[in-house]
């Protein structure tokens, strides 16, 4: 299970031990250089890049004032110097990982003797920046009760428009060994400030509160806004500077940690020392925290389609299978029939077998859809049938042993379902001609499954369906996941997303099936539709619109509209619908009912469309 701050001491030591040993760069020269018959002093050991001069050496007497204590995860305190000295590329604060309990209080003056390390949370191949910090320390408190170091504000003036150098192209594009640029980048602003006590004032939450006790805030509230109250991310290049995580130093069981939704306000000071964590980069370690104002955000509801219309939705449900209680059932339903009005086609993502994550080879659905037709009639809704295709065990990803597969609800009183020699796993659906239009070999069918593109992930599920007389084929897919791709934090500037290969080959794989349908039917209405797991701006969206195969149909919407999902207070696209030429005219809509909820069925948002074939 995922902790916060998920450091143990052994993993600290093999980590110093590796930057000792010259796998991260740090300069021997110039940690002898730092050396002389002064104090050694924090700024000294923080240096003027990421990496301490002074790293792998051992120091003695460094003092400071004790600005916080973190007695869970991580465990350790904050020091910081009151005399700062006149380089603003210099912290003047540092961790000190005592791998126990710390003895020492905030306003605690001490001195601290121990090893200056680098600590990289997520390891050595994560690309994460890496923490100074002193370990293996012997702490001597001098005097208590002192006065904290004033904090430095963090906002919207100090806080620089571009967000990063570009990494070092001599190492690997890492901007490790750069000389640290606070008035110019805010990832070296931050960098500057690591360790420090900080503050920001009122600010918009951009990220809703996790199940980690973790929210994210902007200070800059005219940064890339979303319509209603996030932060669109809407290129490579628009990483939202101002965008900060905030935890909070006291333990849960003590002082509850705020529920806030996207849209609220952190009013008042939020106070507390800079850290660098695993899941989300810099992060302000609330030793005091701000009061959550409840702002107004509801879940959307989509326009119910007209007679002559036809609505097609996505909607990734996050596992679900019928060990989930009745209540995630009942509540995706509710969407399904007040949210979605109700699709006549409804395209899902992430239907588990029938004991979910049971490892024990069964691929049947059939229970978990059973149980979620029924909980949708029961709420309203059509008497949905459904088509999908079982895989192989243990061959499509996902949870282990939950078998995830795309399946296709439809409401057999406006759309019928054309059945032709249903596919398995492994057989491959092609484009035929029936009485001269285009058609499937098998309906529904799985697109490629031989492909080394669908290794280890969700092979697609193409149907045919038929709406007052028109055919209508949906390809419902659920791409390669980012998992393995570098933050936007990395120490490698631009990151790396390793994960893009996998999705371009299946999007290449999609784009090349849609161009056999027109091919043979130039006027095809085709939607090619799921949780892609890529933006709308990506080579993988480029690769299954090429030739003009498909448009993505989100660019329809204002970019202040663009997004499906909320990841680190950047509000983005994963989910899509694609359209072909033939679908010229069509309603879309994002529908807004979890991603900015700390409140979620699902962590996605579905996706409608609706037109007149």
């Amino acid at each position: 299970m995922r902790s916060s701050h998920p450091r143990s001491a052994a993993v600290a030591a093999l980590v110093a031990t590796a930057l000792a040993t010259g796998l991260l760069a740090g300069s021997a020269d110039a940690a002898e250089g730092a050396v002389s018959a002064d104090p050694i002093r924090i700024h000294d050991i923080q240096g003027t890049t990421r990496i301490s001069p002074l790293n792998g050496k051992q120091v003695t007497d460094v003092e400071g004032i004790v600005t916080g204590v973190r007695t869970y995860g991580s465990r350790g305190f904050w020091i910081q110097d009151p005399d700062a000295d006149d380089n603003d590329a210099t912290s003047e604060g540092v961790f000190v990982f005592t791998n126990s309990v710390p003895t020492v209080a905030v306003g605690d003056a001490v001195k601290v003797s121990g090893t200056v390390g680098e600590y990289i949370p997520g390891g050595l191949t994560s690309g994460n920046q890496s923490v100074t910090q002193i370990s293996k320390p012997t702490v001597t408190v001098v005097s208590s009760g002192n006065a904290l170091p004033e904090a430095t504000a963090v906002n919207e003036y100090t806080v620089p428009a571009e967000y990063t150098p570009a990494g070092d192209p001599a190492a690997g594009g890492s901007i490790n060994g750069l000389t640290l640029e606070p008035s110019r980048y805010a990832l070296d602003h931050y960098e500057s400030l690591e360790g420090m006590n900080v503050k920001i004032g009122t600010s918009r939450v951009v990220g809703a509160t996790d199940p980690y006790s973790e929210l994210w805030v902007t200070v800059k509230g005219w940064e890339n806004t979303a319509k209603r109250g996030g932060t669109i991310y809407g290129s490579y290049e628009s990483q939202n500077t101002g965008r900060l995580q905030i935890q909070q130093l006291a333990p849960v069981a003590q002082q509850p940690f705020p529920v806030a939704n996207v849209g609220d306000k952190l009013t008042g000071t939020t106070e507390g020392p800079l850290d660098f964590n695993q899941f989300g980069g810099y992060t302000l370690v609330a030793r005091t925290l701000g009061t959550v104002k409840a702002g107004t955000l509801a879940p959307e509801k989509t326009k119910p389609q007209v007679e002559q219309e036809l609505a097609v939705a996505t909607y990734n449900v996050e596992n679900l299978d019928p060990t989930d209680p009745q209540e995630k059932f009942d509540a995706l339903a509710k969407a399904v029939v007040e949210n979605l009005a109700a699709p006549d086609i409804l395209a899902l993502e992430e239907i588990q077998d029938d004991n979910g994550a049971k490892n024990d080879g069964t691929v049947s659905a059939e229970q978990t859809l059973t149980k979620f037709t029924a909980a949708i009639t029961a709420a309203g809704g059509p008497a949905y049938q459904w088509r999908t295709v079982n895989p192989e065990d243990k061959k499509d990803g996902g949870e282990p042993g939950g078998n995830i597969r795309q399946v296709f609800l439809f409401n057999p009183a406006r759309v019928s379902f054309t059945e032709r020699a249903p596919g398995d796993a492994a057989t491959a659906t092609a484009v035929t001609k029936v009485n001269g239009k285009a058609a499937l070999t098998h309906s529904p069918g799985r697109i490629d499954p031989a492909n080394p593109a669908w290794a280890d992930s969700r092979k697609p599920l193409a149907g045919e369906f038929v709406f007052r007389g028109k055919t209508v084929f949906v390809i419902a897919n659920h791409f390669g996941s980012k998992g393995g791709d570098e933050g936007l934090t990395s120490h490698h500037q631009p990151p790396v997303r390793s994960s893009e290969a996998k999705r371009l080959q299946q999007a290449q794989a999609v784009n090349g099936f849609v161009k056999q349908l027109l091919a043979e039917e130039k006027n095809a209405n085709v939607l090619v539709l799921g949780d892609i797991n890529d933006f709308e701006f990506s080579a993988t969206t480029d690769a299954l619109a090429d030739g003009g195969a498909l448009y993505p149909a989100i660019k329809s919407l204002p970019k202040a509209e663009r997004y499906s999902y909320v990841y680190q207070g950047n509000a983005q696209v994963l989910d899509q619908i694609l359209t072909s030429p033939a679908i010229k005219k069509f309603t879309y809509d994002s529908v807004h009912i979890n991603a900015e909820f700390a409140a979620q069925n699902s962590d996605h948002d579905p996706q409608v469309i609706r037109f007149r074939p």
